[in-house]
């Protein structure tokens, strides 16, 4: 039986690793195989060591094209390392973001060009792309007040300000409305049984289906 991949993106705040966790939990439920969680970057150790480099200190501590490129190797590490063995054994694997979120942070909205994006994906993730991608989709200002009630030391992004982040889910919605078959498109400011019970409605169907064939 094939894998199935699912990514989650959104902006700060929007409540992935809940629901992450809030989905994994009830496709072990209903998935013939395994379920594995992993996140970007991060996931693997040499991947959570780039994560430090990304998610912490000043906000002007890399331009965009360091970025994209920092991102990218974590992500090929955490992509033959985690995600490639996984779907090949048939698990569902689910991430908290994937390319998507390189293509909005460092290309729409930092400026990347994106034939730097494509050549990177192309050359790096071995065609390998998420069945479904799961946009938790909410308002920056809400977002951030969200992500503000966290303690952590993880506030690069954040601290971009609320113009960049509003940028940042245009550029999202954006990606969605052209890739329509893949983004399955949540609204995020509603309470976490909501937001949950909303995505098992969309995505059960696609599940069974992928488990059928």
């Amino acid at each position: 039986m094939a894998g199935f991949f699912i990514s989650f993106e959104g902006g700060e705040g929007s409540g992935k690793t809940t629901q992450i966790k809030l989905l994994a939990n009830w496709i072990q439920s209903v998935w013939r195989g395994k379920v594995t969680q992993t996140r970007e970057p991060g996931g693997t150790h040499g991947a959570e060591l780039i994560r430090q480099l990304l998610v912490t200190g000043d906000k002007e501590r890399w331009d965009s094209v360091t970025e994209a490129l920092l991102m990218t190797a974590s992500r090929r590490d955490n992509l033959m390392r985690i995600i490639k063995p996984a779907l090949d054994d048939g698990d569902v694997v689910i991430t908290d973001r994937f390319f998507d979120s390189t293509s909005v942070y460092q290309g729409l909205v930092g400026g990347v060009a994106p034939e730097i994006i494509t050549a990177l994906n192309t050359l790096c993730l071995d065609h390998i792309s998420p069945d479904i991608t799961i946009l938790l989709d909410i308002d920056p200002e809400l977002g951030l007040k969200r992500s503000n009630r966290v303690e952590n030391a993880e506030t690069r992004f954040e601290d971009m300000g609320l113009e960049f982040h509003q940028r940042v889910r245009k550029a999202y919605l954006d990606l969605a409305q052209s890739n329509p078959d893949r983004f399955i498109v949540i609204d995020a400011s509603r309470n976490e049984k909501a937001i949950h019970d909303d995505i098992i409605a969309q995505l059960e169907p696609i599940l069974k289906a992928a488990q059928a064939s």
